[in-house]
């Protein structure tokens, strides 16, 4: 025991001289440290459970860590600096150039987030915690979808059982090991999964939300077993599970901002009591204020390429500027006390109508360019609005799995096995008020999962599944790099743990 503590210090003091002045102080979390001081004798199963569930929600309330690993590395966001405003030591822009290091804060916040939530959910399934068969399935649940991120994030996953103390070091799962393990304990949990409709009680796990992360699963095997062709025995997993989310009671509906705001819908499988408020503020300009509420923090943009998947007129984007309903409009009656729905180009109005001004004092003209990461002024950038604050910021509705998903999914699937997927993905696109396509490529699907999920954290994950991640696009400085589908395993992981082997390119 002394010995190997005194090896970890060596180990520690070798690596604070390699980095010199870099921070990489080990937090105590779950991924690194156990919290037991003696036998584990069960945790209170029900208490422990609301525990991770309000830590599910507060993460997936964030703006920073998974939101930003999964939004701002893709084509979807873009943070740039303003002046000082958004420079944070440069962790925005890093994320959407790929030039992120081990040492990314947010990199290291994703990955402790996420073991800690597999270890407590561990704590709970053990027997000596006597949990219910529900309880035990709905931390399965849980720890299944923290490992479906540190799978497809990470490429492999720590694990330490309740009896392993501190100075043992977790074992390390291999990304085809972590697969099955999760795959088994959402085959094992979905049986004792509540079955529930839409309602308002699915902030909590249910067989439909089981279901659609298994189908996830699937629907990346290929990807995370290291195979690099789908299989068509997968693909009819996949296909048969969106099947039985739909004969739970959800299907498709109509009005696309409607499925944002906070009441029951047909296509919610899955939602967080969250305030929305971050992903308002996070990209609409300070002068934009609602009332009651705050003004915003003129930060997220999308890049011109994204927005020009959406039909409509690309240089505006009013009432009648032939878009698609998803693309949404720039109110200019001050509709939503002026706050429009989708993607916010152009002159912004207030709720009277009046023309908006930045804070110089000139026109707050939402541009389609950027000069680049650096160098903005206030209005550079088009803003991207889901949650519409006329809702609330609290709206208490943070949509995390849903049932469009699904149904691209089932889209994909059919696609990836051979068949047409030509009138499923344009059942979408009729009920969005876009065009039907004629025959679907695969370059369609992965526009369509674009139009209709953006801003719901799968854009990284479906860029990797179609080849796409490492593609060039604007403010992006690397390109074409491989070992960039896959984050670094953080400094400090490394440090503490000698199992764990960083990823290649780091």
């Amino acid at each position: 025991m002394k010995a190997l503590k005194l090896n970890k210090i060596y180990i520690w003091a070798i690596a604070l001289a390699m980095v010199g002045c870099t921070n990489l102080e080990i937090e105590q979390t779950d991924s690194i440290f156990a919290d037991l001081s003696g036998e584990f004798n069960g945790v209170d199963a029900g208490g422990t459970l609301t525990d991770l569930y309000n830590a599910v929600r507060s993460q997936t309330e964030s703006q920073e860590n998974l939101y930003a690993l999964t939004e701002v590395s893709s084509d979807e966001f873009v943070v740039p600096t303003r002046g000082t405003d958004w420079g944070d030591n440069g962790v925005w822009r890093t994320l959407h150039s790929h030039t992120w290091s081990p040492t990314h804060q947010r990199v290291k916040n994703t990955w402790n987030d996420q073991n800690r939530n597999v270890y407590n959910a561990t704590t709970i399934i053990d027997s000596r915690s006597n949990p219910t068969a529900q309880q035990a399935a709905e931390a399965k649940f849980i720890r299944a979808y923290s490992m479906f991120w540190l799978i497809d994030m990470f490429g492999q996953v720590p694990f330490r059982t309740p009896d392993e103390g501190p100075d043992v070091n977790p074992t390390v799962m291999s990304r085809a090991e972590a697969f099955d393990f999760a795959v088994k304990d959402l085959t094992e949990a979905i049986p004792d999964l509540p079955s529930i409709g839409p309602s308002t009680d699915l902030v909590g796990a249910s067989k439909a939300a089981g279901m659609l992360l298994l189908a996830k699963f699937y629907l990346n095997k290929h990807i995370f077993t290291g195979t690099g062709t789908a299989d068509a025995s997968d693909m009819a997993q996949v296909i048969s599970l969106v099947d039985d989310i739909k004969a739970e009671g959800f299907d498709l509906q109509e009005g696309y901002f409607e499925l944002f705001e906070d009441s029951v819908n047909n296509e919610t499988i899955w939602f967080t009591t969250s305030s929305v408020g971050n992903n308002i503020w996070d990209t609409l300009h300070y002068n934009q204020i609602v009332p009651d509420q705050a003004g915003g923090w003129n930060g997220f943009t999308t890049i011109a390429e994204f927005y020009d998947l959406f039909e409509g007129d690309p240089n505006i984007n009013v009432p009648g500027s032939g878009q698609e309903e998803r693309r949404g409009f720039v109110p200019t009656d001050g509709t939503n006390y002026g706050i429009g729905n989708g993607f916010l180009i152009g002159q912004q109005y207030d709720a009277n109508g009046n023309a908006y001004k930045d804070r110089t004092g000139a026109p707050l003209v939402f541009t389609k360019e950027l000069p680049g990461l650096l160098g903005n002024n206030e209005r550079t950038g088009i803003r991207v609005i889901k949650y519409n604050p006329a809702n609330g910021a609290f709206a208490n509705h943070k949509i995390v799995f849903r049932y469009a998903d699904a149904h691209l999914m089932k889209a994909e699937a059919t696609f990836r096995s051979g068949g047409d997927a030509t009138a499923l993905i344009n059942e979408l696109r009729t009920l969005r008020g876009a065009s039907p396509i004629g025959s679907v490529t695969e370059q369609d699907i992965i526009d369509e999962r674009g139009r209709e999920l953006y801003g719901e954290q799968w854009r990284r994950n479906d860029l990797i599944r179609f080849g796409q991640f490492t593609a060039p696009w604007s403010y992006k400085e690397v390109s074409g790099d491989e070992t960039k589908n896959l984050f670094p395993i953080p400094a400090t992981a490394i440090i503490s743990n000698p199992n764990l082997v960083q990823n290649p390119g780091y």
